[in-house]
C-alpha cells in the first residue's frame, strides 16, 4: 500500500511540482492551508508533512506546533518548505524534522521526502500497521501523568474471535480488520476529547486509549457501536448472513465462531493509586478479561470505580 504525503502550500506551482515528483511513489493530498488539512491528518495518519513555511506566518508555525503538542501526532514528521534564509535561525519555534529549500524541490523532494519517512519507520515508538505509538510512547505517556498526578482513565480493547478469522480469510483481510480497528478507536476518541486524549496500539489486535475519566464511558460506547456496523462488511456474504464463520480453534479443533467482536476494560486513577505503569495496564487487563467472558461486544469499568457496563445487543450465531 502507497504511503500518503500531505502536502500543505498556498502556492500554486510548488504543491503541483510536489504531486508531479511525488505522484509515482506516494499518494499525496493536498491543501492550501494546515487548518484545511487538520481533519485529514487526524483521521488518516499520514506518513509525513510537506508544509511550505513563509517568515511572519504565525497562524501555520501556531497549528504546526499545536499538533506535534498532542502527543498522538508528535512522532508524525513534518518536512518544511522554505524560501527565506530567516527562517533558519527560527527552528526552536517551529516543530519541523527537517527542510528543503524550495528552489530546490524539482531536484532535492523525492530523496528527503524518501529519507524522512524512513526515518519515522525506524522508529519503533510507531506501529507500521495502523500508525498509532506503539508500547514506548504508551509506557512514557502513563508514566509521566502518574508524575504529574493527573486524573486520568485508561482503557485496554483487544478483539474478540480475530484468530479464526484470521485463520480463515488470511492475513491481508485480517490486516484490514486491525487498521480499521485502530481507526475507529482513534476516530471516537478525538472526536469525543480531541486534546489530550492518547491512543496507542500495542500489537496485534491490542489497543489502549488513555482519556479525561468524564469521556472514557461515552467513548467506549461510541466504539462498540461503530465496531459492530462496521466489522459484519469484512465478511463474506454469506459469513455474514450466517453471522459466523467455521474455522479452527487454538487447538487445532474445527469450530464455529461469531462475528468479531471488541471487549474493552477501563480503569482510572480514582480507583487506587498508581505507582508504576505496569499496575495500572495489569488493572485494565484484568477488566478486560472480564470483559470478554461476556457474549458481544462490551466494555467493563473496574468495579471499585463503578459498577456499570455497556454492551452490543448478544446474538445467537445461525451456524
Amino acid at each position: 500500500m502507497m504511503k500518503t504525503v500531505v502536502i500543505v502550500s498556498a502556492d500554486i506551482v510548488a504543491s503541483n511540482m510536489a504531486e508531479r515528483i511525488l505522484g509515482p511513489t506516494y499518494k499525496t493530498v493536498t491543501f492550501p492551508a494546515l487548518p484545511s488539512a487538520l481533519d485529514y491528518i487526524y483521521n488518516a495518519i499520514p506518513n509525513l508533512i510537506v508544509i511550505d513555511l513563509r517568515p511572519g506566518d504565525g497562524t501555520t508555525t501556531a497549528v504546526l506546533n499545536n499538533l506535534k503538542e498532542d502527543p498522538m501526532f508528535s512522532q508524525l514528521p513534518a518536512l518544511g518548505i522554505i524560501s527565506d534564509p530567516a527562517l533558519i535561525n527560527c527552528w526552536d519555534a517551529v516543530y519541523i524534522e527537517d527542510y528543503i529549500w524550495k528552489k530546490d524541490l524539482e531536484a532535492e523532494l523525492c530523496a528527503r521526502v524518501n529519507l524522512a519517512v524512513l526515518r519515522s519507520e525506524r522508529n519503533v515508538e510507531i506501529n507500521p500497521l495502523t500508525r498509532l505509538p506503539g508500547n514506548i510512547s504508551i509506557n512514557r505517556q502513563i508514566e509521566e501523568r502518574l508524575a504529574r498526578g493527573d486524573a486520568f482513565a485508561f482503557a485496554y480493547a483487544d478483539l474478540d474471535h480475530f484468530k479464526p478469522y484470521n485463520d480463515k480469510y488470511g492475513f491481508s483481510r485480517g490486516d484490514d480488520v486491525i487498521k480499521i480497528t485502530g481507526r475507529i478507536i482513534l476516530n471516537m476518541v478525538k472526536n469525543i476529547q480531541p486534546q489530550q486524549s492518547f491512543i496507542g496500539h500495542i500489537g496485534g489486535d491490542d489497543f489502549i486509549y488513555i482519556m479525561d475519566v468524564a469521556h472514557v464511558e461515552k467513548a467506549s460506547q461510541e466504539i462498540i457501536r461503530a465496531f459492530d456496523d462496521i466489522i459484519p462488511t469484512f465478511y463474506d456474504p454469506e459469513d455474514r448472513n450466517k453471522e459466523c464463520i467455521e474455522s479452527v480453534d487454538r487447538q487445532g479443533v474445527f469450530k464455529v465462531f461469531p462475528i468479531i467482536g471488541i471487549s474493552i476494560g477501563i480503569t482510572d486513577t480514582r480507583a487506587r493509586q498508581f505507582s508504576h505503569y505496569g499496575e495500572l495496564t495489569e488493572r485494565a487487563s484484568e477488566m478486560k478479561k472480564f470483559a470478554k467472558q461476556i457474549k458481544g461486544s462490551i466494555y467493563r469499568v473496574d468495579q471499585r470505580t463503578s459498577r456499570r457496563t455497556a454492551s452490543s445487543k448478544e446474538k445467537t450465531p445461525a451456524c
